[in-house]
């Protein structure tokens, strides 16, 4: 090719990037490139090795990291979104010990993330290319909307202390429950006992403050069990402040404890 032409095809396409970047009345757009930051995105379906356990992967972008869950540990880190590759850095992971399938499902997060993966986003969609693995995910707020704290029925899956939160089989086998009527009665499972009583939503800023007045049963159970239920009657005690995402509800009491529950599937 000669210069001629070098120069020529130059000023082509520069004057064609004016044209592109213009309006109607001559004032330049900049319209930032589609991006996954500051959305969550949940996996719809993946192509090749399927999530050991079922998944679904679950991808945070936010402030320039990203935190990631497919079904075990969660791990977080920076990710760096340039040219349409996805590259995360050193992840820290949380380290519980999931029970069966689920217990590989953390190596294969692992793979896909490491890979690294392209990424395309479109409007809702957002896909991840990677070696052999391709995965399909949808912003978390189509998928599964937030779903409303009264009339649901919640279950129980985690405790939480002011330092910790804790997993156990015990509380995967009582499901200790929650229900909210319309007209702030309390319905449900504290572990071993029932429970009756009356809540009061009131608005705030970081979601509705609840506050709790809960009866329950004298039964006795094993003392496991029991333990199970202190703690989550120790947080159904006064004033919480509740925060739904989609279909997980957090309560945190002001004595510093607190509960996370998902939502019972219709």
């Amino acid at each position: 090719m000669s210069a001629t032409t070098v120069r020529v095809g130059v000023l082509l396409a520069v004057t064609a990037g004016l044209v592109a970047g213009c309006s109607n009345d001559g004032k330049q757009e900049n319209k930032p490139a589609a991006s996954p930051m500051g959305r969550t995105f949940v996996s719809t379906g993946v192509e090749g090795e399927q999530i050991p356990g079922g998944g679904p992967m679950t991808l945070t972008f936010a402030d320039g990291r990203i935190s990631a869950n497919s079904g075990c540990n969660t791990a977080s880190g920076t990710v760096d979104l340039t040219e349409g590759i996805l590259h995360v850095g050193t992840l820290a992971t949380t380290l519980m010990a999931c029970p069966d399938e689920r217990s590989q499902a953390d190596s294969w997060q692992d793979k896909v993330l490491a890979a690294p993966p392209k990424w395309r986003l479109d409007n809702s969609t957002l896909t991840l290319i990677g070696n052999k693995i391709t995965v399909t995910l949808l912003d978390k707020k189509v998928a599964q909307p937030d779903r409303p704290l009264i009339g649901t029925t919640w279950i129980v899956s985690a405790l939480m202390t002011p330092d910790a939160q804790i997993r156990s089989q015990t509380l995967d086998d009582v499901k200790p429950t929650l229900t909210i009527a319309a007209d702030g009665k309390v319905s449900g499972s504290a572990g071993c006992n029932r429970m009756t009583g009356h809540a009061t939503p009131s608005p705030a800023a970081n979601g509705p403050d609840v506050t709790f007045q809960i009866g329950t049963t004298k039964m006795a159970c094993a003392p496991e069990i029991m333990e199970v239920e202190q703690a989550v009657l120790k947080v159904l005690d006064g004033k919480t402040t509740a925060t739904i995402d989609a279909e997980t509800l957090i309560l945190r009491n002001t004595n510093g404890f607190g509960l996370t529950l998902r939502a019972a599937q219709p």
